[in-house]
């Protein structure tokens, strides 16, 4: 079925009008009409293939709200009316170790992402949420609680679920000391979620003007990182730090603030290799992980969590003909903290 999107034709080309074809709904398919789509920092990466794996046209956008229009004959989750969600993934092999144990995100033969993926129904590539519909199994569909803001919960698909994953992973909880690097998209999520873990909370931030919001969004303490003396009295003491930053920046500063079998979990993706001195890990003792997204079933446990406890998204809503202009400002850290477009604009 025809469907109105916004793609890239190129690397150096704006996103602008397109038109796509979306496979009808199958025995086990959810048809969602899109009510909300967040931007995330890899839409700008894809978009102008700065991964060298972008496929064109490219129609980004893989945190997705909106309600069910149409379900197939097998379907029992969702009924037409529900509100429904999509993240960054749309099938798996479904038969690895991975995704048996519900961690479809680590599929060894790579899962199907909602954008840019290989297309298993109609052929080509998978399209994402810029668009007024999408087609979806209902294995890799979530439902959404009508408690919270439906544009606010966007970004939760995959700013929240990357910074809820590793924080759940590594059983971060009461009488722990967490660090958070960096306030952005992801990092005031981590804020968010550690907070309401129960965890003592130190943002660690290069701008002093944040300070204020890291404190409005749970941080107990907001440390300027560019203040070596700051930075010192904290050596040594954490259980767990999670970094949220994609730019260059010195990761030995933060590993030498975990304590005895700590661990700094990278969510940010810096575009070149980050050095780390050895002596930071073995003395004494430390980690240093990554982490992805999680699994379909981690993903709804923690919009039931966040229903539960009613945390969303920091947003800054625009129209979709406006995305051009996000992205420049996305490139600035000039959001607070993620852009949802209201797909109400590309209908009209």
């Amino acid at each position: 079925m025809s469907t109105k999107a916004y793609a890239a034709q190129s690397a150096t080309a704006e996103l602008a009008p397109f038109t796509i074809q979306r496979r009808e709904a199958g025995g086990h398919d959810v048809v969602i009409d899109i009510e909300y789509c967040g931007v995330c920092h890899s839409d700008l990466h894809q978009v102008r293939n700065e991964w060298q794996n972008t496929t064109y046209p490219c129609v980004p956008g893989h945190e997705i709200t909106g309600r069910v229009t149409e379900v197939g004959s097998a379907v029992t989750k969702f009924k037409v009316g529900d509100l429904a969600a999509v993240g960054c993934m749309v099938d798996s092999c479904r038969e690895c170790e991975s995704c048996k144990a519900g961690m479809e995100q680590y599929c060894t033969s790579f899962p199907v992402f909602t954008y840019n993926g290989g297309d298993q129904h109609l052929g080509g590539v998978t399209y994402g949420g810029y668009s007024d519909s999408i087609t979806v199994d209902e294995k890799f569909t979530l439902k959404v609680s009508d408690k919270l803001n439906l544009a606010a919960v966007a970004p939760l698909l995959c700013a929240g679920i990357t910074t809820y994953s590793p924080l759940r992973h590594w059983k971060v909880g009461p009488g722990q000391k967490v660090g958070v690097v960096g306030l952005g998209g992801l990092g005031h999520m981590a804020v968010k979620f550690a907070h309401a873990f129960r965890a003592h909370v130190v943002l660690f931030t290069t701008s002093p003007g944040k300070v204020k919001d890291g404190l409005r969004l749970g941080a107990d303490e907001v440390v300027i990182s560019k203040d070596a003396d700051a930075m010192k009295k904290h050596a040594s003491s954490f259980n767990f730090i999670i970094d949220a930053v994609s730019a260059d920046h010195d990761i030995n500063a933060y590993l030498s603030l975990l304590k005895l079998d700590g661990t700094l979990t990278l969510v940010g993706a810096p575009e070149k290799p980050l050095p780390v001195a050895a002596f930071n890990l073995l003395l004494p003792r430390r980690q240093f992980a990554g982490s992805a997204i999680g699994g379909i079933a981690e993903t709804q446990e923690m919009l039931d969590f966040c229903a539960e406890h009613n945390i969303v998204s920091d947003i800054e809503m625009i129209n979709i003909q406006q995305v051009n202009e996000a992205y420049e400002r996305l490139l600035r850290s000039d959001v607070k903290y993620r852009f949802v477009i209201d797909m109400a604009s590309l209908k009209n």
